[in-house]
């Protein structure tokens, strides 16, 4: 090719630089070699995971930092297979992504012929999970196939989109690309936000939930609270956005004492929060908040349908908070939100049980002794702690694998993710010793980037929390008990330093500090290990 003329990798390449896109996570292959042409001189940041799962996982981690998409090149077949884990949390959790695959060549698709990497149907597999798929057929297809694919990150919920390639035209040549296409947000309805002040201007005792969809819109809804002087209710997803306020309850609405707030409400407004059992029905009682009036605002329609509001509202969070409170009078009916709210937060942390609680002044120890970091979780024990009750000192700045769709693994490569998206901030990332084990070679890949990651690894010597289920139930507790390997050993072959820690505040704060901003380490925090009740 000459240098005025393209491939499809090329260009490729420049039309993900022109959408703000810095950085790639990838495993190159004979299949998406062509995708890579153009790579080295763009400017673009490649990183490499040790498996594909875990470019999925980085391309997550670094979009919810970051606030951009996610991307990630995986190869044809087992390299878009092995990234569906990551695409269905993503889906899950409404984090833009885009994973770029390669596909056989298209005389062979659906035949059969055994080639190298064959699905009977790549597309329709990543249909399953992606918000879209896009077939590049002919060179042509590229332009439109970038606009479909980002079109979801700026309307409506994101989530995972895919573009694949097929090898023979991957090295094509390729016209230039057309500027991307801007999609504006939909206007806040005007009509609807003044209803909504209506009936919170009136409300005595109002609440307001919030989640992920929120985690962007601190400012305005803190004044929002404290005009209506509402206590706010925040999920996982939306910890860190009232931190330290006197209307702020950073605990789970599954638990007795924040149902019981909500249900105390004569008006309830809920902000991004798609009303998901893993946040308002974690115990499966299949009993969800009863609430009087409830006002929903949220960015995808089909959300709004799923559960019954009195006033259902298509809005992004924060463009709705700003306006809703434009509209409201100086003046709101609301009082004693402070009390109620301390209330909800002294009730819930008792709730909560003494071994929680001390997992959550574990989490309390590491927030202070590492101001303004980024805890990323796994499925383990302190991160069930914190999910139940932990207040993080900002936005966007606590987030987990142990909601939604809960895969296992994610923790590690999304700390990664997320290092890289905010390289001035500490990011701790908790696991447990049995979740380490599933992503434990990404670690690598903080060593090769010489990322500022305290990997905290909380090891009680297997699956507690599953065993302990198991035994609730009677079933006899099996499989939950894998031998872990020496981390100390390792830390070692990593080249990375290995700090040792009781399962006490005090020790942790100061095992997570000792290494600080001198690249990734390991702290490993002796648990107590299950022990099944005898007959």
């Amino acid at each position: 090719m000459t240098d005025s003329v393209k491939t499809i990798g090329e260009a490729l390449v420049d039309g993900l630089k022109a959408r703000d896109v810095s950085c790639v996570f990838g495993i190159p292959g004979v299949h998406t070699v062509e995708l890579y042409r153009g790579l080295a001189a763009s400017g673009l940041r490649h990183v490499t995971p040790r498996h594909e799962q875990g470019a999925g996982f980085m391309a997550d981690g670094y979009a919810r930092v970051s606030g951009k998409p996610g991307v990630a090149f995986v190869i044809t077949g087992p390299g878009l297979t092995n990234t569906l884990t990551p695409m269905a949390q993503a889906r899950a959790d409404s984090v833009p992504m885009l994973v770029v695959s390669g596909v056989n060549a298209q005389p062979s698709l659906g035949k059969g012929l055994g080639c190298l990497h064959e699905l009977p149907d790549q597309q329709a597999l990543a249909q399953t999970v992606a918000l879209s798929s896009h077939h590049v057929a002919e060179a042509e297809a590229l332009d439109p196939a970038l606009n479909m694919a980002f079109e979801p990150f700026s309307s409506g919920r994101p989530g995972p989109t895919h573009i694949q390639i097929p090898l023979d035209i991957a090295g094509s040549a390729v016209a230039e690309l057309s500027a991307p296409v801007s999609v504006e947000p939909a206007p806040v309805p005007d009509t609807l936000v003044q209803q909504a002040a209506q009936l919170l201007a009136q409300a005595k005792h109002p609440v307001i939930l919030v989640g992920g969809g929120a985690k962007r819109a601190g400012k305005a809804l803190c004044a929002l609270a404290e005009r209506l002087d509402a206590p706010v209710v925040q999920t996982a997803n939306g910890r860190g956005l009232m931190f330290g306020h006197a209307l702020g309850v950073p605990a789970s609405p599954s638990l007795i004492a924040v149902r019981s707030l909500i249900e105390s409400a004569d008006v309830v407004l809920a902000l991004g929060t798609e009303f998901g059992p893993t946040d308002y029905d974690m115990y499966a009682t299949d009993q969800w908040p009863q609430m009087q009036q409830l006002i929903r605002v949220d960015i995808c329609d089909q959300q709004l349908d799923r559960h019954p509001a009195v006033l259902p509202i298509l809005a992004e969070a924060g463009s709705f908070a700003t306006a809703l409170q434009a509209a409201l009078p100086a003046e709101c009916a609301g009082s004693d939100g402070a009390e109620r709210a301390a209330e909800a937060r002294q009730a819930a942390l008792q709730e909560i049980g003494a071994n929680y609680r001390a997992q959550v002044a574990v989490l309390n120890a590491m927030r202070d002794a590492l101001p303004g970091s980024v805890m990323v979780g796994d499925s383990t024990q302190p991160i069930y702690a914190g999910n139940l009750f932990y207040d993080h000192d900002h936005p966007g700045g606590w987030f987990n694998a142990a909601t939604g769709y809960g895969a296992l693994g994610y923790g590690i490569p999304a700390a990664i993710g997320a290092a890289i998206a905010a390289p001035e901030r500490p990011v701790i990332c908790i696991v447990g010793d049995g979740g380490a084990q599933f992503s434990l070679p990404e670690v690598m890949t903080a060593v090769d980037e010489n990322l500022p990651i305290t990997f905290v690894i909380w090891n009680n010597q297997g699956y507690r929390e599953i065993a302990t289920s198991m035994q609730d139930v009677g079933v006899a507790v099996i499989g939950c008990d894998p031998t872990p390997p020496n981390f100390a050993a390792t830390a070692l072959s990593f080249g990375i330093p290995h700090v040792s820690a009781a399962d006490d505040p005090a020790e942790i704060a100061a095992a997570i500090t000792k290494n600080q901003g001198q690249g990734p380490c390991i702290v490993e925090i002796t648990a107590p290990v299950f022990a099944p009740a005898e007959d």
